[in-house]
């Protein structure tokens, strides 16, 4: 049975709490204590980094309000692909309340907070900034599809503008980017050596085309073979295809297996005995509970700011990402490239605020909604 660290990670901040990929989300997630925050992030049609899992607006987690100009022909959103809309036409988009779908389990427990709208990625580390979250990691997914190239930017071109946006926030040694197209596994390696790389993994996604062109058979279905090869540091499959083979030639590699997306205490005590190195859920409450019963590290609880106060004090460094019983290098140095800096767009102030237009349900922290915009607030009623 595992003794030692086992990490817990919010998926989309707390999905199964709060919205999304949005701030809400995130700031659920810091108040209930995780050791890594995972987001996804897409590209704009004006080259802006946005917190948005798929790559076409989702009329379940999105919903229009009005067009973002008068008479915009591209109106409505939802359906488009994000990298052909604007910065200022998604933000007009309700985000916050999911629309109930048949069997979607989240829509249950998801607390909706109308009005909340899409973040950029430079909102998102601000609001982990203020929180003076300093020792939680930010795990960045860049969502890309190699098998429809149409929706998706230049793999390298996207990672660039990732690693330079956390470069201007100084996030860079407290990050992590993941993809299950391996071609920006491969990218970062090139960028970032230090940074760690998760190669993400389901049975749909087993083919050479999202594997930049590795077919694990060629490793005898070896798969953290098969991700070292791709320049990952870490194998982050679906929880369904960790079993006893795959960790011992995890371990076999030194490889960290971190497994997604797990809800189910059950199903996490599995995964921990065989060995994974972290969680990532929809239900960070869950899994503080299931630590709690097996004796396990527990990530703080970071509290809310105050408006205006000053960062939190920088609390101790939490234990290493490692598989079980053996450690895998964190990175040493940061990731600096001159050339992006020149590039890179101010950061928009983000400002933190202390009202939920929604009461939390009864036991968990309170959500902290994203300011907004005071026209898009206007829109969606």
């Amino acid at each position: 049975m595992q003794t030692g660290h086992v990490e817990i990670h919010g998926h989309r901040g707390a999905r199964g709490l709060r919205p999304e990929n949005t701030l809400p989300g995130l700031a659920l997630a810091l108040e209930l204590g995780v050791d890594a925050l995972e987001f996804d992030v897409a590209f704009t049609a004006d080259r802006r980094i946005v917190l948005v899992h798929d790559l076409e607006v989702s009329a379940v987690t999105s919903a229009d309000t009005r067009p973002a100009t008068p008479g915009d022909t591209a109106f409505p959103y939802v359906g488009r692909p994000v990298h052909k809309l604007r910065l200022a036409q998604l933000r007009t988009l309700e985000v916050g309340v999911r629309r109930n779908s048949d069997g979607d389990p989240v829509a249950a427990t998801q607390v909706p907070i109308p009005g909340t709208r899409i973040p950029t990625l430079g909102a998102a580390l601000a609001l982990v900034d203020a929180y003076g979250a300093d020792d939680v990691r930010v795990h960045v997914e860049l969502k890309s599809d190699p098998t429809q190239p149409e929706l998706a930017p230049d793999p390298r071109e996207f990672t660039e503008s990732v690693l330079a946006e956390l470069d201007r926030h100084g996030r860079l040694s407290r990050s992590a980017l993941l993809s299950f197209d391996w071609r920006i596994v491969k990218a970062a390696s090139e960028l970032a050596p230090d940074l760690p790389r998760f190669a993400l993994l389901e049975e749909a996604t087993r083919s050479s085309v999202w594997l930049n062109g590795l077919d694990p058979r060629d490793f005898d279905d070896d798969l953290p073979a098969v991700a070292q090869a791709a320049g990952a540091t870490t194998l982050s499959p679906d929880a369904a295809l960790v079993d006893a083979p795959l960790m011992a030639n995890a371990f076999a590699r030194a490889m960290p297996v971190v497994a997604w997306t797990v809800n189910d205490p059950e199903e996490a005590g599995r995964l921990i005995d065989l060995g994974v190195s972290g969680i990532v859920t929809d239900y960070p409450d869950r899994m503080r509970a299931l630590w709690r019963q097996r004796g396990l590290p527990l990530p703080p609880s970071i509290p809310r700011p105050r408006a205006a106060s000053p960062r939190t004090a920088r609390r101790q460094e939490p234990p290493r990402l490692t598989p079980a019983p053996i450690p895998a290098p964190l990175p040493a140095t940061p990731y600096a490239p001159a050339p992006m800096r020149a590039t890179v767009r101010p950061a928009a102030p983000v400002t933190v605020s202390t009202t939920s237009p929604v009461p939390p349900p009864a036991g968990s922290p309170a959500a902290l909604p994203e300011p907004v915009p005071a026209a898009a607030s206007a829109a969606s009623g």
